[in-house]
């Protein structure tokens, strides 16, 4: 017993190891509150760890009889750590895909925008008109003001290409803008918590309690949707700096 003992903590420590790496890497690179959550990370980064940390190990100890021979038991471990690492690159490569990369105002709202979320196309022209806030591969999270284009005529073709699942000013980097230069049009946007018509009125009594628990006004014009998909969070801002307070789930 003691040698499957000795095997399995090996083995669980090599996994917990390689584990923190990639997700360590991710979380702090790209999926930092609310990143995570907008982009429905958890059911991948839940994969990875039950076969990673949980079933690989765990497996090693059903194995690892002393009894085999080292060729045999070495086969069957390499067999697990294979899968392993089956595992670990597509959580690896799914999460790299769906990284966020910008946290958007655009009209009257704000979302994410993750890398599978922009076309090639649109990447490729928004690095040659817009180079300095396009992303490249290496581009963090940033927040950026996406107003529709000036000529009526795009604008109006962007917008009803929206509402039928067409491309959104938001998955079109060359359009995009400074945050600073959108703030006076975000001022506008900005309405009180329980003017939210996102939220369900027993969720917007649960935000009035979050914020007054970190000390934020609740009569103000202060806060904004956000979106992630079908995931929402209200945005607080300081109603004077329109820095962003706290991003709050409603449930």
């Amino acid at each position: 017993m003691r040698f499957r003992l000795h095997a399995f903590g090996l083995h669980l420590l090599g996994s917990a190891i390689a584990l923190t790496l990639v997700l360590g890497a991710m979380w702090l690179g790209w999926y930092r509150w609310p990143g995570w959550y907008l982009a429905s990370a958890l059911h991948i980064v839940g994969i990875v760890v039950l076969v990673d940390l949980v079933l690989g190990p765990a497996l090693t100890l059903i194995v690892a009889n002393p009894g085999k021979r080292r060729a045999e038991l070495a086969r069957d471990i390499s067999i697990i750590v294979a899968v392993q690492l089956t595992a670990l690159v597509y959580g690896g490569v799914t999460l790299w895909g769906g990284r966020p990369l910008y946290y958007t105002f655009s009209v009257d709202r704000l979302e994410l925008v993750q890398a599978s979320d922009l076309k090639s196309d649109d990447i490729a022209a928004g690095r040659r008109e817009n180079p300095t806030l396009a992303p490249y591969w290496d581009s963090l999270p940033r927040w950026i003001w996406a107003p529709l284009p000036e000529n009526p005529e795009e604008a109006e073709r962007i917008a009803a290409g929206a509402v039928f699942g067409g491309t959104d000013v938001i998955q079109m980097p060359r359009y995009f803008r400074p945050w600073q230069q959108g703030l006076p049009e975000l001022r506008k946007r900005l309405v009180k918590v329980d003017e939210m018509r996102y939220f369900s009125p027993a969720e917007k009594r649960t935000l009035e309690s979050r914020i007054r628990q970190l000390g934020l006004p609740t009569d103000q014009a202060n806060t904004m949707i956000m979106w992630g998909g079908s995931r929402r969070v209200l945005a607080v801002f300081d109603s004077r700096t329109l820095q962003v307070r706290a991003l709050i789930r409603g449930n």
